[in-house]
């Protein structure tokens, strides 16, 4: 499991996944600028992702659903704000309405996900900030923390599929 940390600090409204991975910050940032490399990551491993809309730069949009294990949609989309190959993408994510339009009563959040190269490999930072208190702990209530954590663990299988399937 590359996720070496969470840490969850109510004050500051954020929350933090820190990852290593055995691959250079290039290697992981082609996961992002993939769509559909990045519908293998996406998603916790039982809410897997389908991306229907994909435009990696600054003003664009990426708009997904998850699926659920009883077949549910879930749709969600991201603003990029900036996206600076390799090293940094920073986007608001929420979730959407049918048509891909941000949801105002559920939690959104602006994430910055950087990528430093690290002993041959890349450290991860996914930082998270939720705009109050209330939507971060609605968040979490909802499993965000568990939920990106095991998005971001599919990671490695996509880098090592033969290692983890021997």
């Amino acid at each position: 499991m590359p996720v070496t940390d969470v840490h969850r600090d109510v004050d500051n409204r954020t929350l933090t996944i820190t990852a290593e991975f055995a691959a250079p910050p290039k290697r992981i940032w082609q996961i992002y600028a993939d769509p559909r490399q990045l519908e293998r990551v996406w998603g916790p491993p039982t809410y897997p992702a389908t991306v229907v809309y994909h435009e990696l730069a600054p003003g664009g949009q990426v708009h997904y659903y998850m699926t659920s294990p009883e077949g549910a949609k879930h749709p969600g989309y991201w603003h990029v704000i900036e996206a600076a190959e390799p090293s940094l993408l920073v986007f608001e994510a929420g979730i959407a309405s049918s048509d891909f339009t941000p949801d105002p009563t559920m939690p959104a959040s602006v994430n910055r996900y950087s990528f430093t190269a690290n002993d041959g490999g890349t450290q991860a930072v996914y930082l998270s900030t939720y705009p109050t208190v209330e939507s971060l702990e609605t968040a979490l209530a909802m499993g965000v923390d568990k939920g990106t954590a095991g998005a971001i663990g599919q990671i490695d299988e996509l880098l090592n599929p033969r290692r983890n399937n021997a």
